[in-house]
C-alpha cells in the first residue's frame, strides 16, 4: 500500500510543549487508505500521515504487529470500527509510541452469537463461493439514511471491497474479535471516542462503552452520519479531531 506523507502533525511532549510528530490511520472492514481520503487533507496542518494495511494478516495481534513495523516512532493513532480494536492493541504491544489516540465508530465488545453464526457459515463456505462484492444493500445499512442517495460514497466502499478481493473478505470475516471491556483502563494515552449519530452497525451504547471505561477520555458524536462517519462528514470529523488535538497542545 501506498503511503501518503503530509505535513507534521503537532502532539504535546511531557512537559505540555508542541513537539512534530505523525499520524497513524487504521480503516475498518473490507477498507483500505481510500477512508481517509478527504479527511486528510482537511488536515492540512498535520502529518506525516502512514496508512494501516489491514490485508495482510488474519489477526488483530498480527494486524497490529505489522502497522507498528511500518509506523514512525511515535504518532497519534486514529482507527475505524475494526481498526479500533487493531488500534487498541497497538496501544497494548506499544504504549510508549503513541501520544494520543482517537477511536472512531468502534466497540470494546466481542462477537455476538449473530456474528459468530455468521462466522460460521463463511468458514463453512467451500473453495467454490466466489466473493462478488459488497452489496448496495449492505453498504446501504452503514449509512445514514440521508445519506442512502450518496452514490459516490457507495461507489468508494464497493470500489474498495473489489480491490480487497474474496481472500481478504474471508480472512477479515473470520477474524476474533474478543471482549476487551476490562482492558479499556488500561489505555493512558489522551483518547477521544467518535460516533456516528445513527450508526447501525455500532451502537451509541458501545460508543459510550468505551468512553466511560477510558479514563480522562472525551466524547463526541457526529451528526448526520451512520457508521461510515468518515466518509459520510470528512469534513466535521477532522474539525472534530483538529479541535480536541489543539486542546492536547494546550494541555487541557
Amino acid at each position: 500500500m501506498t503511503t501518503r506523507l503530509f505535513v507534521p502533525i503537532p502532539s504535546p511532549d511531557v512537559h505540555g510543549e508542541v513537539t512534530n510528530v505523525a499520524m497513524l490511520l487504521v480503516p475498518g472492514f473490507m477498507l483500505d487508505a481510500d477512508l481517509w481520503g478527504e479527511v486528510v487533507p482537511a488536515l492540512s496542518e498535520y502529518g506525516p500521515a502512514t496508512y494501516a494495511d489491514l490485508s495482510q494478516d488474519s489477526s488483530i495481534t498480527a494486524m497490529a504487529h505489522r502497522a507498528l513495523s511500518q509506523a514512525p516512532p511515535e504518532f497519534v493513532l486514529v482507527g475505524f470500527s475494526m481498526g479500533g480494536y487493531v488500534a487498541r492493541e497497538i496501544v497494548r504491544q506499544a504504549a510508549d509510541r503513541v501520544t494520543a489516540l482517537v477511536l472512531i465508530a468502534t466497540s470494546a465488545r466481542g462477537d455476538s452469537n449473530v456474528e459468530l453464526q455468521r462466522k460460521k457459515a463463511i468458514a463453512e463456505q467451500t473453495g467454490s463461493a466466489v466473493f462478488k462484492g459488497l452489496s448496495r444493500t449492505a453498504v446501504l445499512s452503514s449509512l445514514h439514511s440521508d445519506n442512502a442517495d450518496r452514490a459516490d460514497i457507495v461507489a468508494r466502499i464497493q470500489a474498495a471491497g473489489q480491490r480487497l478481493g474474496g481472500d481478504v473478505f474471508r480472512s477479515q470475516s473470520l477474524i476474533d474479535r474478543r471482549d476487551e471491556r476490562d482492558d479499556r483502563k488500561s489505555i493512558r494515552c489522551p483518547t477521544l471516542v467518535v460516533a456516528g449519530e445513527l450508526d447501525r452497525l455500532r451502537s451509541r451504547t458501545e460508543a459510550l462503552e468505551l468512553d466511560q471505561g477510558i479514563i480522562g477520555s472525551s466524547f463526541e458524536i457526529i451528526e448526520n452520519t451512520g457508521h461510515m462517519v468518515p466518509m459520510e462528514a470528512p469534513q466535521r470529523l477532522a474539525e472534530v479531531m483538529g479541535e480536541w488535538l489543539e486542546q492536547q497542545r494546550a494541555g487541557c
